[in-house]
C-alpha cells in the first residue's frame, strides 16, 4: 500500500531525476522533461527501492537466462532521455518500440499524445506480459504490446514515423526500413567493431539511412533471427580479441609470444580526451584494429595495462600488437596525454602507426559527433572498401570523417 509519505517521496524523487537529467544534458526539451515528470517509473521496477527506480544511471535487471546473463532490463533514465531527444518524437506520430519494458513505451505515449500511437514489440512472452500489465496499471491503455520476432517489424501497425530500438542490434533488418515513413527516423543501438552506439538515422530519398547523431551505449543483445555471435579470439588465459571482421587474420601463437615480451611505450604529445569518440576513430581508420580485453588477473600480473580491462582498440600486426594508453600531462586541455603500449618484434613500427592516428584525431576530430555514419541496405554498395566500411548481413555501414 502506498502511503502519503510514499507519494511525497515519489514526487520529490521524480522531480530530482528530471533536474539531474537536465543538468547532465540528457534532457534538452520541454516535451521530454514533461514525459519523465509524468510517468511513474517505480511502477515498472517492482522489487526495487524508490531510490534505485529513480536513479538516473540505474538499469534494473528484469530477467536473466539460465546462464546468469541479462536477457532484459529497464534502461537507465539517462540513456532513455538521450535517445528520446535524438528521436525528436512529436504529437500525433506513430512509433514502434523494439524491445519492451513498459517504461519507455509510456514515455513515448506521453510524447505522441492522444492523437498518436505507440506499438511495442518483444520476442519474450514473459516480457510482453510484464510490459502490458505495468502499462495498464500506470494508465497507458492505448499502447499495443505485441509478441513477435522484431526482425520482421510489426507490418500490421506500419508505417511508423519513428522506430526506437532498445536492444543491442548487430544489423538493421530490411523490415525496419520498409516500415519507416519516407521522412522517418530510426534510433538504434548498433554494434560496430565490437562496441555499441545508439545512432539516430534519417531515411533519405535513396532508401539509405544517414546519421543525425550517435553516442556510446550498452544494451542487452538482440534475440531471435536478428541475433549475432561476435568473433572472439583467445590469445591467452584472460586475454581476448573481439572482432567484427571475419576476414582479419590473427596469428594466435605469434600474438601470445608478443604478449609475454616486454612492452614499449610511446607518447603522442596529443590530448587524451573523449575516449569513446577517439575509439570510434581508431576502429574505423585502420583495417587491422580490433578490441583487446583482459581480466583483472592479467592486469595484476603486469602482462597488460589497465586500459585493456574494459576493452581498448588494439592494432594487430603479424607478430606484434599495440594498444592505446594515457598518462597525466598538465600541458593537455584534459590533463592527459594519449600514447601507446606495444608488444612484439614489430612493436616500434606498430606504435608509430598508432601514434600518428592519435595525433590525427586530436588535430582534426577532437569533438563530439565528428563522424558521419551511413547505412546502405543491400544491394547498394559503398563507393570504396576500407576499414570504415563494415559489412553486415542486410547491408553495409560506412563511417566517414569529413
Amino acid at each position: 500500500m502506498v502511503t502519503d509519505n510514499d507519494v511525497q517521496d515519489i514526487a520529490a524523487l521524480r522531480t530530482m531525476m528530471v533536474r539531474e537529467l537536465r543538468d547532465q544534458g540528457a534532457i534538452q526539451s520541454e516535451p521530454v522533461a514533461a514525459a519523465f515528470a509524468a510517468v511513474p517509473r517505480h511502477l515498472f521496477t517492482p522489487g526495487e527501492s524508490l531510490q534505485v527506480a529513480y536513479g538516473v544511471d540505474n538499469a534494473p535487471i528484469v530477467k536473466r537466462g539460465d546462464d546468469g546473463l541479462t536477457l532484459s532490463s529497464v534502461s537507465a533514465p539517462h540513456l532513455q532521455a538521450t535517445m528520446l531527444e535524438a528521436a525528436e518524437v512529436k504529437p500525433g506520430m506513430r512509433v514502434c518500440e523494439v524491445g519492451s519494458g513498459g517504461y519507455n513505451a509510456a514515455l513515448l505515449a506521453e510524447l505522441v499524445g492522444g492523437s498518436g500511437h505507440v506499438t511495442s514489440v518483444d520476442i519474450d512472452p514473459d516480457i510482453v506480459e510484464r510490459a502490458s500489465t505495468f502499462l495498464n496499471e500506470a494508465g497507458y491503455h492505448r499502447v499495443d504490446v505485441v509478441l513477435a520476432d522484431a526482425e520482421e517489424g510489426v507490418p500490421e501497425a506500419a508505417p511508423f514515423d519513428r522506430i526506437i530500438v532498445t536492444a543491442g542490434s548487430w544489423d538493421i533488418p530490411p523490415a525496419w526500413i520498409d516500415q519507416l515513413t519516407d521522412d522517418g527516423r530510426i534510433v538504434v543501438p548498433l554494434r560496430l567493431k565490437g562496441t555499441t552506439r545508439w545512432i539516430a538515422f534519417d531515411r533519405d530519398s535513396r532508401g539509405s539511412l544517414v546519421s543525425r547523431g550517435y553516442g556510446l551505449c550498452v544494451f542487452v543483445p538482440f534475440q531471435g533471427a536478428g541475433s549475432h555471435t561476435e568473433r572472439n579470439v583467445t590469445i591467452d588465459d584472460g586475454v581476448v580479441l573481439r572482432l567484427d571482421d571475419e576476414d582479419l587474420k590473427i596469428d594466435v601463437a605469434a600474438a601470445r609470444r608478443a604478449l609475454h615480451l616486454p612492452k614499449i611505450e610511446r607518447w603522442s604529445g596529443a590530448v587524451f580526451d573523449m575516449p569513446d569518440e577517439q575509439m570510434l576513430f581508431l576502429l574505423t581508420n585502420d583495417p587491422n584494429m580490433a578490441l583487446l580485453h583482459a581480466d583483472q588477473q592479467v592486469i595484476d600480473q603486469g602482462l597488460l595495462s589497465r586500459p585493456a580491462l574494459r576493452g581498448v582498440p588494439v592494432l594487430i600486426g603479424s607478430d606484434s600488437f599495440a594498444y592505446r594508453a594515457a598518462r597525466p600531462n598538465d600541458d593537455m586541455s584534459s590533463g592527459y596525454e594519449s600514447g601507446v603500449y606495444a608488444h612484439g618484434p614489430s612493436a616500434e613500427e606498430l606504435a608509430g602507426r598508432y601514434v600518428e592516428l592519435l595525433r590525427r584525431w586530436a588535430s582534426k576530430y577532437h569533438r563530439r559527433g565528428a563522424a558521419s555514419i551511413e547505412y546502405l541496405p543491400k544491394p547498394a554498395e559503398p563507393a570504396a572498401h576500407s576499414s570504415a566500411v563494415i559489412a553486415k548481413r542486410h547491408g553495409t555501414v560506412v563511417v566517414t570523417w569529413p
